[in-house]
């Protein structure tokens, strides 16, 4: 009995070990992204649904990441994950923020409830280019993956 239940263990792990495909620099691709630029706006409730696309393989135990593009620097992007605390000219603060059911992912401004709204400039409502990341929690935890750091994570997407 010990030997079949260690012959399927083997089994289980060779087959998990050879899904994605290998990379350019010989890694493998596990996990998958797009990229979606949205407004946040007061007609939205300064929040956006986005639909992860049908190509995307998409399972419950999956870790869905969000990271917001904030510029470039020497021809990179810096982007930087959510959830992200901004602070106003104003001395007030709010969140980018993210939830997701299977399906969807929703992006929205998330802010006190003394928070003036009106304050938000065009450049934190317009526009907003967000990158969102599926990748198998399995492969995370095993990994040792830094969800904050959006170059450890986007290394292992296709």
């Amino acid at each position: 009995m010990k030997k079949i239940v260690s012959v399927l263990f083997v089994f289980a792990l060779l087959l998990t070990s050879c899904q994605g495909e290998d990379g350019e620099d010989g890694g493998i691709f596990l996990g998958q992204s797009f990229e979606r630029e949205i407004d946040l706006v007061a007609t939205n409730n300064y929040q956006q649904t986005v639909e992860i696309p049908l190509n995307i393989d998409l399972y419950d135990t999956d870790m869905v990441l969000v990271y917001r593009l904030l510029g470039q620097s020497g021809g990179y992007d810096i982007w930087k994950p959510l959830p992200e605390t901004v602070y106003t000219n104003f001395g007030d603060e709010f969140q980018y923020n993210f939830e997701h059911n299977f399906d969807f992912v929703t992006i929205f401004i998330d802010a006190p409830s003394t928070f003036n709204y009106n304050n938000l400039l065009s450049g934190d409502t317009l526009d907003q280019t967000f990158r969102i990341v599926v990748l198998p929690v399995d492969f995370v935890n095993s990994k040792n993956i830094d969800v904050t750091n959006y170059y450890d994570v986007i290394k292992y997407t296709k």
